[in-house]
């Protein structure tokens, strides 16, 4: 037994209104909970077993790249992160993959793929620290941009664009 017309049309308004909703309470969502001294203050290890903290950047306009391996949007970003770090990097600029992911997966495919940014590695942990930024989803790739004084300025569910990122970053630069 098929919908009627009406069910349909009910269906579709409903769906629609879910998107709009979506649409404007997402963006509001994600900008609850600032989370920026966690981030700048939680310590992580690199990819070669190195320490660190994203306040190292205090100063260079930084883009905090959450990601897994598994994750192909996160793989389909890898290669345009790889060009604006080198294209902005003089200018002081710098990305920062966080990666929500086991260690050993981690250094071999940062590796593989020759990622030049710094690659810290969260694993698990990397889950609350996202709910802190705001990301109650935990959803990935999930990116913050942060400005010279560590300010988190913009946070992103999904991937990135060039066309959408390029021009912020160089309006901070």
């Amino acid at each position: 037994m098929g919908l009627t017309r009406r069910e349909w049309l009910i269906l579709g308004g409903v769906g629609t209104a879910a998107a709009i909703a979506g649409i404007v309470a997402g963006p509001i969502l994600l900008q609850s909970g600032s989370g920026a001294a966690e981030l700048l203050a939680t310590p992580l290890p690199d990819v070669a077993g190195r320490t660190r903290r994203l306040s190292e950047w205090h100063g260079k306009v930084v883009l905090c790249n959450f990601w897994a391996t598994w994750c192909a949007p996160c793989r389909e970003e890898i290669p345009m992160l790889i060009d604006l770090r080198e294209r902005y990097a003089a200018q002081g600029f710098e990305v920062v993959g966080i990666a929500i992911d086991n260690a050993d997966k981690v250094r071999e495919f940062s590796s593989k793929y020759a990622i030049s940014y710094p690659v810290l590695i969260a694993e698990a942990k990397g889950l609350d620290l996202l709910r802190k930024l705001g990301n109650n989803a935990g959803a990935l790739p999930f990116t913050v941009t942060l400005d010279r004084r560590g300010t988190v300025l913009e946070r992103k569910l999904g991937i990135l664009r060039r066309s959408d990122i390029e021009p912020r970053i160089k309006a901070l630069l």
